[in-house]
This record gives structure tokens, C-alpha cells and sequence, in this order.
């Protein structure tokens, strides 16, 4: 089950990524803190990774030298992070600026208001 969680995190970080440019710290770090019971760091240091080449190396030597990198989570999600982001950005290009701004914020303040009113 916890494969299929991170595979479809992984596949919706994407698309949103594609679709409005957020995925990393909005999408994956809470569903491996809410869903996976991840410390925090552990779900920093582990999207981290994930982004290692493209951003993230001296990041990611912080985290896992402090031991909170989880390599296999950060490769099972990279691996339909990938896929979605394909996806979700051609979604994107057919919809009107307006509708993609408006997608975006209704996630900001929902996690938002998520991480504020629940444990």
C-alpha cells in the first residue's frame, strides 16, 4: 500500500508540477508527514533527494548526513513524478491563465490552512 501511495504522490506531484509549477515541497513532503508518518526532516531530506541533480545535492548531503534521507521513497516517487509532470504541463497549456492561477491557489490555501488546524 505504501508503494502505491508513493506512486501516485509521485504521478500528482508531477502533474501539478507541469500544470502550475508546484509539486516538492507543496505535494510530497506532507503526504510522507500526514500519510507516511515521516518526521519532517526525513520528508525534507527525502523530496530533497528526489531533486538531487537538478537542485538539491547540498541539501540533500545536510539531510542524509544527518541520516533523514530515504533513497528507495525518493525513487519510487521520482519514477511517476516524472510521468505526471508530462502530463500535468500539457493539461496546463491548454487551460487559460486565470483557470492555472486559480487551481494553484485553492491547493496553497488548502494545505495551508491543513497544516495550521490539524496535528
Amino acid at each position: 500500500m505504501d508503494i502505491l501511495i508513493l506512486l501516485l504522490v509521485g504521478l500528482l506531484a508531477g502533474i501539478l508540477s507541469g500544470m502550475v509549477g508546484i509539486g516538492g515541497g507543496i505535494i510530497i513532503v506532507p503526504v510522507l508527514v500526514y500519510f507516511l508518518q515521516f518526521s519532517q526532516h526525513k520528508a525534507q531530506g527525502t523530496t530533497l533527494f528526489m531533486f538531487l541533480l537538478p537542485i538539491g545535492i547540498l541539501g540533500v548531503m545536510n539531510y542524509y548526513k544527518a541520516g533523514y534521507v530515504d533513497f528507495k521513497t525518493a525513487i519510487i516517487i521520482g519514477s511517476t513524478f516524472v510521468i505526471g509532470s508530462y502530463f500535468g504541463s500539457k493539461w496546463s497549456i491548454s487551460l487559460d491563465q486565470k483557470t492555472v492561477k486559480q487551481i494553484f491557489g485553492v491547493i496553497i490555501v488548502l494545505l495551508g490552512l491543513k497544516m495550521i488546524f490539524w496535528k
